[in-house]
């Protein structure tokens, strides 16, 4: 990673994305899709979502990382920050892929990631960039919006603040993900809208088990039986399927049902996933 102002990312296509814990019942979303458009009413904005669990950093970053690399390339603002007002750092990043505003909180970094990799980071301190009173609790409308508006509309990203190290950026602790013979370990990364379980196991590690495999929740819970699919309706309804997701990691699904429910779990809890003691060798052909 550099941390040069030059050449950071393509040119942008004035678009912004907004992802947030603001949820819709009040008016911060529309306070922030106002600031943009009062800045720049010519930039397009979508809406990723602002239903991310209240402060949970963790599913606002997995959402950000696996939307990003299908969003036109533009400026893509994120606020999940329990830490608004505290001394952490309002942070704008370039990517080839874009541009990524929010906190330093480890919420950006996989969605840089994703988008190519940081080429550079400013801290957003230039007070022309900003609300001319900026909110100890509001910085989606007050710091970030009015930022990502200007580099939508072309601004250059040094005019934003002083050049930051990305090696001093916060990243979030890596996921448990530990590989065995029989199978393998992982965390709970996020649980989505369907109760759809993802893990942070690749879905490399379920390729080469069987047609059936075992899931064991944390605990002294009994271990529960589930197709290894490629699909919801692989499994029988009500059954337990283990998959590869739309990102490419290991997801546990019930077909008509909810596997959060069944299992128990929440991001952050740790699955055991091995062959099935009564399951042949063959593992599921790719498709």
């Amino acid at each position: 990673m550099t941390s040069g102002t030059g050449d950071e990312a393509p040119a942008s296509t004035g678009f912004v994305s907004l992802t947030t814990d603001y949820g819709l019942a009040d008016g911060f979303v529309a306070a922030c899709h106002g600031v943009i458009a009062r800045i720049a009413p010519a930039v397009r904005v979508l809406d990723v979502t602002h239903l991310v669990p209240p402060g949970d950093v963790r599913r606002g970053a997995a959402v950000l990382a696996q939307t990003v690399p299908h969003l036109p390339i533009g400026v893509h603002v994120a606020v999940v920050d329990p830490g608004v007002g505290t001394a952490r750092r309002g942070l704008a990043l370039a990517a080839p892929g874009g541009f990524l505003v929010g906190p330093d909180n480890g919420l950006l970094l996989d969605a840089a990631d994703a988008l190519g990799g940081v080429t550079a980071v400013v801290e957003l301190t230039s007070p022309e960039w900003l609300a001319p009173r900026v909110s100890a609790t509001f910085h989606g409308r007050d710091v970030f919006a009015p930022v990502a508006a200007r580099l939508a509309a072309g601004a250059r990203l040094a005019g934003a603040g002083p050049a930051v190290d990305p090696a001093t950026l916060v990243r979030l602790p890596e996921p448990v993900v530990e590989q065995r013979p029989d199978g393998f370990t992982a965390e709970v990364l996020t649980v989505d809208h369907f109760g759809n379980v993802q893990l942070a196991a690749p879905a490399a590690l379920l390729a080469p088990l069987p047609a059936r495999v075992r899931v064991s929740p944390a605990g002294d819970r009994a271990a529960i039986e589930a197709v290894h699919g490629r699909t919801f309706g692989d499994a029988p309804v009500g059954a337990l399927v283990a998959h590869a997701d739309s990102a490419d990691l290991v997801a546990l699904s019930v077909n008509g049902g909810r596997a959060a429910d069944l299992l128990a779990v929440r991001p952050g809890t740790l699955l055991r996933v091995d062959r099935s003691a009564g399951a042949g060798a063959a593992p599921v052909p790719p498709a």
